[in-house]
């Protein structure tokens, strides 16, 4: 389908022209129909009616019409036009905004396949938008971050790093690291002009300083994770203690069935809530007991299960009961873990020890709720700020790393770094110090698209929604 090759950002598309529905394929006030290749101009003429031709309008200006099917109107549109380069893909793109009935999208997308136009693939829009060079592939990665983000940090973090201020980051350490590659070369064809003596020294300080800022972005991708997948948070503790009621007051709904019958939740039920600045992915869990029943044994073993995967333990406690066997048993389970212990009926009268608590789960903090007054979930909130984010939500102009691929090849890069220290260290020669700078370039360069393989670019977009 491509004749393409990303050495040097040189790009040849075979001459076709895609089309795709690009909003949300469901009922709504209007849908968007993107077009964009050579021919993009040329297929919407030989559709739309109106004042003028598509062809004879200028670029960026938007235009009311009809879109026909021969002397059969379809439907009433506005049609914006953005031409080559300036535009998303920069190629020529024609956007028909039409009335948003599943029905006359379609009907429009087959009218222009018949025109010309063919399928695009997902994430066809941006892989081009890549391939032409508009952006990076950090940039193209960020665009789904955008599309996905679950809270407000999640969303400026992706549209800072859409902005280039990733790209820009791993440029100025390649321009670092390509200087230094360049410079022992220089010095090993000419080693009468260019001297070496005394540089191992002033490398390891260029490369101290590109490690410091290469181990950043390492460790900014846990917090990354946490911000754009949100927190994994398992909710445990004893039947009937509220916790699919914790649950609702959370996710502000009624997402979990709520009863008198201890064992009402058989099953781990998941729900993305947001808090903002951040997210909780939370997973409602079977009450922890003892029981003979089979299907809720097979609820209890899934509640054992998901605690080893949790990021953070919600482990809720009746205050108006005492503490039993069982409550031993689930402080056993997860003392060693990140655990909030939240004692809920605070509105009844407390029965419940927290020295005895605080005895079991050493130094964590225990938070009076009330899933009948929606009480306490403010200093929860705030305690899984200070928990997870030291306290503060803040880019100060830092970008998160958030993609696992990003990570993976940050982590080469430091790697091969330190090998450059390590042969510094013991007095190696300097073509030595070459080859592993050179190996940490390319994997800095990977992030950013250059050097990449054809099946990495395809497999990248093909997770990209339909029409982006």
């Amino acid at each position: 389908m491509y004749d393409y090759n990303l050495n040097n950002g040189v790009t040849m598309f075979e001459n076709d022209t895609i089309a795709a529905i690009s909003t949300a394929l469901s009922e709504g006030g209007i849908g968007i129909i993107r077009l964009s290749g050579s021919d993009a101009v040329e297929i919407c003429d030989k559709v739309y009616k109106g004042k003028n031709k598509i062809s004879e309008v200028d670029s960026h200006t938007i235009h009311y019409g009809h879109i026909c099917d021969g002397d059969e109107v379809l439907d009433e549109v506005m049609v914006s036009v953005m031409r080559a380069p300036k535009s998303y893909t920069k190629e020529d793109v024609v956007e028909i905004n039409c009335h948003g009935s599943v029905f006359l999208q379609k009907e429009i997308l087959s009218l222009l396949f018949k025109k010309g136009a063919r399928p695009a693939e997902p994430g066809e829009f941006t892989k081009r938008a890549f391939l032409n060079g508009r952006i990076d592939l950090s940039q193209a990665e960020s665009v789904m971050d955008v599309i996905s983000s679950q809270n407000e940090f999640a969303a400026k973090n992706s549209l800072r790093q859409l902005e280039g201020y990733l790209k820009d980051s791993v440029i100025s350490l390649r321009n670092s690291l390509i200087y230094e590659i360049a410079y022992i070369e220089s010095a090993l064809d000419d080693p009468e002009h260019i001297s070496l003596d005394g540089y191992g020294k002033h490398l390891d300080e260029v490369v101290s300083k590109v490690m410091k800022e290469v181990k950043g972005f390492i460790d900014s991708a846990k917090d990354g994770s946490y911000l754009k997948d949100g927190i994994r948070t398992v909710i445990v503790g004893k039947p009937n203690v509220g916790k699919s009621s914790l649950l609702n007051v959370l996710a502000k709904k009624e997402r979990a069935i709520v009863t008198d019958i201890p064992g009402t939740t058989r099953d781990t039920l998941e729900e993305q809530i947001s808090f903002g600045e951040f997210s909780l992915h939370v997973v409602d869990t079977a009450g922890i007991r003892k029981t003979d029943d089979t299907v809720e044994k097979i609820g209890v073993k899934k509640a054992l299960s998901s605690i080893e995967d949790a990021d953070l333990i919600l482990y809720v406690v009746d205050s108006s009961s005492t503490l039993d066997e069982e409550d031993q048993k689930i402080m056993d389970k997860i003392k060693d873990l990140k655990v909030i212990v939240l004692l809920n009926k605070s509105d009844l009268e407390s029965n419940v020890s927290e020295d005895v608590i605080q005895k079991n789960l050493i130094d964590k903090k225990i938070i009076s709720v009330s899933a009948a007054n929606h009480s306490g979930v403010e200093e929860l909130k705030n305690e899984i700020r200070s928990m997870f984010f030291h306290g503060e939500i803040s880019l100060n102009n830092e970008v998160y790393i958030t993609n696992e691929r990003q990570k993976y090849l940050f982590e080469e890069a430091f790697s091969s770094l330190a090998q450059v220290k390590i042969s510094i260290e013991n007095q190696m020669p300097e073509d030595f110090y070459s080859i592993d700078l050179m190996d940490a370039y390319e994997s800095l360069g990977k992030i950013v698209g250059e050097s990449v393989d054809d099946d990495l670019v395809n497999e990248i977009f093909s997770k990209f929604c339909m029409g982006k």
